[in-house]
């Protein structure tokens, strides 16, 4: 499926460089420049966009620079439509390009917002009731940090002052701490960040499809984020449960993309479901399963919140994912789908916001 989805990205991005250079090419200084010869107005027009395609990408990486020219082409594709209707209900013709004037002016302030979005932490907040004996939890939640991305160790490391200003009881993270660019040395720091956070129940892992590393590129392996994790006190929850204070159980699923891993069925055998169970999940691609659990509260990541408008719910078209982001029901079950505190490689998010989670659960 995912190879479905990188060959229409690619296709797009050709055909969106075909039809920018033709938009360009309607700005007067280009149509100067070519002196009205078609052949030096293509050429004009593809240079101008390859320089700043190559500028960006430096200044960026590649796949951002990708993501701002699709981005340009839905926007001269908007504002194309925009004035073909002007013309047809004035009766006008226009010296000026205003397509193309209104597409780089929308286009800039739509990715400044999404810059914004991305950068920026909000929290967001959930109240759950229970009929299950567990007083009240305040359960702080985050995911996604993929630590190089959008901070380093010391910016991951402020924002776990800021939840920690929330006062949690615990703190859970179901996935994608790490990613491929990380390095050893912003590990270590927010693993300590993690390690001196004042909670009554702790740090609670679970792994994501990015944490162990696809490419074997970056200078700590699978092992040492392990062990860092341990060494600051960050409890690793891989396809297990354990209960705590004998209150409530926190369960942790391995990922459902990186190897085989238990059924749910599998995976509760033997808990008391008179308690309260929390589940680590990355991945919310397996509710009806969780839903007929005896699970109470499922968290997840991965989906980024849809990341950008126009392919915010494309995981749920292609039957990728349960639930894009927010809050869900299902039978018994509460689930709780996370945008993410940073992001991938894209640095920008449109439709959605980074954000940590606080959860008040209460009888």
């Amino acid at each position: 499926m995912w190879a479905v989805i990188i060959a229409v990205i690619l296709l797009a991005f050709v055909s969106g460089v075909l039809y920018m250079t033709a938009c360009v090419g309607k700005f007067g200084a280009v149509r100067v420049l070519a002196h009205e010869k078609k052949w030096l107005n293509f050429l004009i027009s593809f240079a101008i966009i390859a320089v700043v395609f190559v500028i960006i990408g430096y200044a960026m990486s590649f796949v951002n620079a990708v993501t701002i020219l699709l981005n340009e082409v839905m926007f001269f594709l908007i504002s194309g439509v925009i004035m073909a209707i002007v013309r047809q209900i004035s009766g006008k013709t226009f010296t000026v390009n205003w397509q193309g004037w209104i597409a780089l002016v929308s286009s800039v302030i739509y990715l400044i917002i999404g810059y914004y979005l991305c950068h920026h932490v909000w929290q967001t907040d959930y109240r759950l009731h229970t009929d299950k004996k567990i007083g009240t939890l305040k359960v702080a939640m985050f995911a996604d940090s993929h630590i190089g991305a959008v901070f380093d160790g010391n910016g991951f490391a402020q924002h776990i002052r800021t939840i920690e200003q929330q006062n949690p009881d615990i703190v859970l993270i179901p996935g994608d701490f790490v990613d491929d660019w990380s390095n050893k040395a912003d590990l270590l720091t927010a693993c300590e960040a993690l390690g001196k956070m004042k909670t009554k129940y702790g740090v609670w892992f679970s792994y994501g499809n990015h944490d162990e590393g696809f490419y074997n590129g970056r200078d700590f392996t699978a092992d040492d984020l392990a062990k860092a994790l341990r060494d600051n006190g960050i409890h690793i929850m891989n396809d297990e449960y354990e209960l705590v204070d004998n209150r409530f159980y926190i369960v942790g699923r391995k990922d459902s993309s990186i190897s085989e891993r238990k059924t749910m069925d599998s995976l509760l055998e033997g808990i008391d479901t008179e308690k309260y169970i929390i589940v680590l999940d990355h991945e919310p691609n397996d509710y009806d399963n969780e839903a007929n659990s005896s699970a109470d509260l499922v968290v997840s990541g991965h989906t980024h919140g849809g990341q950008l408008i126009p392919i915010t719910y494309i995981g749920e078209w292609f039957h990728i994912n349960d639930r894009t982001y927010g809050y869900e029901r299902r039978n018994h079950t509460d689930f709780i789908v996370t945008s993410g505190i940073a992001d991938w490689a894209i640095q920008f998010k449109t439709g959605t916001k980074s954000e940590y989670v606080m959860i008040d659960i209460a009888q």
